[in-house]
């Protein structure tokens, strides 16, 4: 017995997603117009495509359905109710296109697009304030999203496209970024206000190899480099709070449940005293980050030329 060829549709109701969308996604714009214009010819003219082609594009999105969206007399068609159904459909579907379109197009803008920047939680009350609102004199309509976060969480949310710029520490170094030092701040150790060494204003970080110590977590740049520092110095910390935030810190040791190495806080916080550290040397370096081969917007080539342009007086004094 010969087999007949039936006329199944090229996609099933349990086809791939993906391949739904890549049949689908390049046909939506032509049937949104003939269904409007309820006329092959006018909507062609409309698009800009031969007549010949839209009738063949048409045909084929029906065979790929398995339905027929279109009843025919001549050129002039109408819709069907499975037609209607699909129509409204694809003419939210083309309007989320538009939107998302019209929502890159504006966050490229020169003058009014959008950077997003990361920056470390100890940036947050005066440094990344004070940057943004002098870059803002020459760009003031650039939009700002901005995200505070740790090191490494921020270096992720930059490899996930999240962010375009980063202001972190350590600098990282790794062979999808480019990092550029940009900075660098000077850690203090800070004690209660009654403690044994309070009377002091500089110390040796060994001095304090017996004290109890209050860091921030594991993952924290900070935290790395109050480790390494105290290795430096010949001493494990002894670590009684791990904290995410460095004021919090403060204010435990402020409370006497231990010292810890921090910046300078933006405003003196009252029950402590915060002593230089004469060795090791205890700094940071400050550094902005960037996917490499990444292209930028305008606003954001803006403003990473600016950060740039701020080498050695990034910090306020």
């Amino acid at each position: 017995m010969a087999h007949q060829h039936s006329s199944q549709p090229r996609l099933s109701p349990s086809g791939y997603e993906e391949d739904i969308r890549a049949v689908l996604a390049p046909r939506l714009a032509y049937f949104e117009a003939v269904a409007r214009h309820e006329h092959v010819t006018r909507a062609a003219h409309e698009l800009g495509v031969p007549q010949s082609t839209l009738s063949r594009a048409m045909v084929r999105l029906e065979q790929d359905l398995g339905v027929a969206l279109f009843a025919r007399k001549g050129r002039t068609v109408s819709l069907t109710p499975a037609g209607r159904t699909f129509l409204g459909s694809a003419e939210r579907a083309l309007a989320e296109v538009e939107k998302a379109a019209d929502s890159v197009r504006a966050d490229a803008d020169p003058t009014a697009g959008k950077v997003a920047f990361g920056f470390l939680h100890t940036m947050g009350s005066e440094t990344v304030p004070a940057l943004i609102r002098a870059f803002r004199a020459d760009h003031p309509r650039v939009r700002f999203q901005l995200v505070q976060n740790y090191g490494e969480a921020m270096i992720e949310r930059l490899r996930a496209g999240g962010l375009d710029l980063c202001l972190t520490s350590p600098v990282p170094d790794a062979p999808d970024l480019v990092a550029r030092r940009l900075d660098e701040q000077r850690l203090r150790l800070v004690v209660p206000d009654d403690h044994r060494l309070a009377g002091r204003r500089r110390i040796r970080l060994a001095e304090a190899a017996d004290e109890t110590f209050v860091t921030l977590e594991p993952g924290y740049g900070l935290r790395r480099i109050t480790d390494d520092l105290c290795a430096e110095a010949g001493f494990v910390p002894r670590v009684a709070f791990e904290g995410e935030e460095a004021e919090t810190l403060r204010g435990l040791v402020a409370a006497g449940l231990g010292v810890a190495l921090l910046p300078p806080p933006a405003v003196a916080r009252p029950g402590v005293v915060e002593l230089t550290v004469t060795a090791p040397r205890a700094a940071r370096e400050i550094g902005v980050a960037w996917l490499d081969g990444h292209p930028d917007t305008p606003p954001v080539a803006a403003f990473k030329k600016f950060l740039l342009s701020r080498r050695g007086h990034l910090l306020p004094d």
